[in-house]
């Protein structure tokens, strides 16, 4: 079977219990189809980031079934759903969590060193020349910009050539410019490697890069746009943030 890169059905998130419990998520089915960029965003607290957990089995939802390529992570013990992360899904975020004292080679070999896997230098070179810093692979993270970092989190990232790459706030630590060519990266990624890409961001213009824009308001989904312009996600963004909770 052609399965999507993931899927979540009826996935609820709850903190806390009684009278007490805060839903984060409320019965939210969606499907990310393989080789597709999708943006989520949403007001704050409206459950964006504990969406991307949940589907990263980063956070086990209270109810529901979450899957990725036709595996359910729900029913997974910790070991197996440790192990599918490592090996299937990749992760990006706002801050690059480089290792100082290692060069850009080093920290895109982290992942397989430590799994135990061997480490093939050529590997390595291929996923630094793909974003743009095979003349960087010894330089540490003090001697390269906060661009090229994050170029180096995401080569460490696809390492282990994921079938999913989750990106939260990307490019949140970086200038307009600097975001533009990563954002330029990840779309590339897609069109050219087939690779999957969900991003949460709260920038109009990084989501004007994705396929799709799902919006969440209250931890369930509020609609999507497809290949929308970053005018038209800040337009529907304006509404929502003046909707009354």
């Amino acid at each position: 079977m052609n399965y999507d890169a993931i899927e979540l059905r009826s996935v609820s998130r709850s903190h806390g219990s009684g009278d007490s419990a805060v839903t984060a998520l409320d019965q939210v089915s969606l499907s990310f189809p393989r080789a597709t960029f999708t943006a989520v965003m949403g007001p704050s607290g409206s459950g964006k980031s504990t969406l991307l957990q949940c589907a990263a089995g980063l956070d086990r939802p209270t109810s529901g079934s979450v899957s990725v390529g036709g595996t359910e992570l729900t029913r997974l013990s910790e070991t197996r759903l440790t192990l599918l992360r490592r090996e299937r899904i990749g992760f990006v975020f706002q801050a690059f969590n480089l290792l100082p004292a290692l060069t850009a080679e080093q920290n895109v070999a982290l992942p397989l060193r430590l799994a135990g896997k061997r480490v093939a230098k050529s590997r390595v070179r291929e996923v630094l020349e793909q974003v743009g810093l095979g003349e960087r692979a010894r330089h540490r993270p003090t001697e390269m910009s906060g661009g090229q970092q994050q170029r180096v989190a995401l080569a460490r990232a696809l390492i282990t050539r994921p079938e999913v790459l989750f990106a939260d706030e990307p490019t949140g630590a970086l200038d307009s410019q600097t975001s533009r060519e990563v954002l330029a990266l990840l779309r590339s990624m897609v069109d050219r490697e087939g690779q999957t890409i969900v991003m949460v961001t709260h920038d109009p213009v990084a989501a004007s890069y994705a396929d799709r824009v799902i919006f969440l308001v209250d931890g369930r989904v509020n609609g999507e746009l497809i290949g929308p312009s970053a005018d038209d996600i800040a337009a529907r963004m304006t509404k929502l943030e003046a909707v009354p909770c």
